[in-house]
């Protein structure tokens, strides 16, 4: 995690699981098959800590509703692709949202494992642009 980071909280949500096409093989193409997606945000929750106020919050619905939006409709061929465009989403669902950890998993896709995927870290600056920031 980035030092700068250590100053906020993490908000997360685990165990997403939705069913979606990602893959390269012609049964991953034509048949959709489970995607588990966890995301931790990195946000400051003082205001909303305060104020007890929705609109001082991170709406981690909002985030949630695009993501599933996202995999049911998407067809990417790469975990890595479908994790980049889910952060992008997360970052653009609210301003708020400093860095974004998020996983990818495509359970059963390797025999003998429970769950075969990736996890990346991201910054607003880094995915966003540096103009978003100011």
């Amino acid at each position: 995690m980035d030092k700068t980071m250590n100053h906020l909280d993490r908000i997360f949500i685990k165990d997403l699981l939705v069913r979606g096409i990602v893959g390269i093989k012609p049964d991953e193409r034509a048949n959709r098959q489970d995607i588990l997606v966890n995301a931790t945000f990195w946000a400051d929750t003082r205001a909303p800590g305060a104020s007890d106020a929705i609109e001082d919050t991170v709406n981690y619905r909002s985030a949630a509703k695009a993501m599933i939006a996202h995999i049911e409709t998407a067809k990417p061929n790469l975990v890595e692709k479908l994790a980049a465009d889910l952060v992008y989403l997360c970052f653009e669902s609210d301003p708020r949202i400093e860095a974004v950890e998020l996983s990818v998993e495509k359970p059963g896709a390797v025999r003998f494992s429970r769950s075969v995927g990736l996890t990346i870290y991201r910054t607003r600056a880094e995915v966003m642009g540096q103009t978003e920031q100011e």
